[in-house]
């Protein structure tokens, strides 16, 4: 890694990126939801490719979210796997009742934790059940 950073081209893009796309600490509920909104272009644009370039963005986004989440939004911790489950209970859903995810076993392995979701099945979650795509990553 080059330990000399040249602050003469990283500043200006930087400032470039940052009014282009407002990616920031999220500063109020507004920001908030355009980040939500900038998070399922990002989920779009990647269709589900783990290689897709937009995965950095992917990763920041999300955590900016899930910051602003813990913080302003009060809900008790928990994995995506636990909010599938409640999400799942809420709606009287059963492991074959998600084809997002896959068949019954992929469903299950997501569930028992031997397996994460990916890109794809995160975005068809997040649409169906209405809710950010962070709620799953």
């Amino acid at each position: 890694m080059n330990a000399h950073i040249n602050l003469k081209h990283l500043l200006p893009a930087w400032e470039h990126f940052r009014n282009a796309t407002d990616i920031a600490p999220i500063r109020d509920e507004a920001h908030y939801m355009r980040m939500a909104e900038t998070l399922e272009v990002l989920l779009d644009a990647a269709q589900g490719n783990e290689h897709h370039p937009a995965m950095g963005l992917i990763d920041i986004v999300g955590d900016l979210i899930e910051d602003y989440e813990a913080e302003h939004h009060f809900l008790p911790e928990a994995t995506g796997t636990q909010a599938l489950r409640f999400l799942m209970q809420q709606h009287g859903l059963k492991q074959t009742d998600l084809p997002e995810i896959g068949s019954q076993g992929v469903v299950s392995e997501v569930l028992s934790g031997k397996r994460d979701p990916n890109i794809r099945q995160v975005r068809a979650l997040s649409k169906r059940f209405g809710v950010s795509s962070a709620t799953f990553v």
